[in-house]
């Protein structure tokens, strides 16, 4: 069996705006409130760090030149407007994303990741996501991960908390990963509104590792390369 591979990028669609920016704020705020769920700050990704990914790749030097090339020739809108044809949709002229709820990876009694689905009545965004991997797939750059695309926006994550006190932590030992009861949570952010109608302007290739941003509380992927919609 071969070995597993390590990611080293992932393609995405970086997710931005000030509604997004004070819907985040807003629910940290509540989140991590001693007089509401007690959520560790770490728990909760920073805003530079939202995105819908794409896929995920493990990249050597001439890797990383392939998959910037590639990138580097998708054309966004024309790939957008094959989409709308196949759809009968009237969305060729560009995609805005509308983000509502929370949802757990793990069953809610025991969850360590939630995230934030955009909605997709017609299959749009799906099928446009879809198109841009496929060359990358093609390629073999893209790891195959044998699933359904699930197009999310993680909002916690508890690997990222710091210090929580599990498993001991002796030379060798695996600290124990968080996990929270968010039945109570995921009730009352079930229909919480992210964004609406927020206008998908990007798709970048990013390296995995999200570094803080000096001077601020934010964090971002460094972005290996992106492409923009055509005017």
């Amino acid at each position: 069996m071969p070995p597993k591979l390590t990611p080293t990028h992932f393609l995405c669609i970086p997710l931005t705006g000030a509604q997004l920016a004070a819907a985040l704020a807003a629910f940290r705020a509540d989140v991590t409130s001693a007089m509401s769920f007690g959520l560790p700050e770490d728990a909760v990704r920073p805003l530079g760090t939202l995105h819908l990914t794409l896929g995920v790749m493990a990249l050597k030097r001439d890797g990383v030149e392939q998959a910037v090339d590639i990138l580097k020739g998708l054309r966004l809108r024309d790939i957008l407007a094959e989409t709308s044809v196949n759809s009968q949709s009237s969305t060729a002229d560009g995609l805005a994303l509308t983000i509502r709820g929370l949802h757990s990876i793990q069953p809610p009694a025991k969850a360590a990741v939630l995230y934030a689905s955009p909605s997709d009545p017609e299959g749009i965004l799906y099928d446009f996501c879809k198109r841009l991997q496929r060359p990358f797939q093609e390629s073999g750059l893209m790891i195959d991960e044998n699933r359904p695309l699930l197009l999310h926006a993680t909002i916690i994550n508890t690997i990222y908390v710091k210090n929580n006190g599990g498993g001991g932590g002796g030379r060798g030992k695996r600290r124990e990963r968080l996990t929270i009861d968010a039945r109570s949570l995921l009730s009352r952010y079930d229909d919480y509104l992210w964004a609406e109608k927020m206008p998908v302007t990007r798709v970048a290739l990013c390296r995995m590792g999200a570094k803080p941003i000096p001077g601020t509380d934010d964090a971002a992927y460094e972005v290996e390369a992106e492409v923009e919609f055509e005017p």
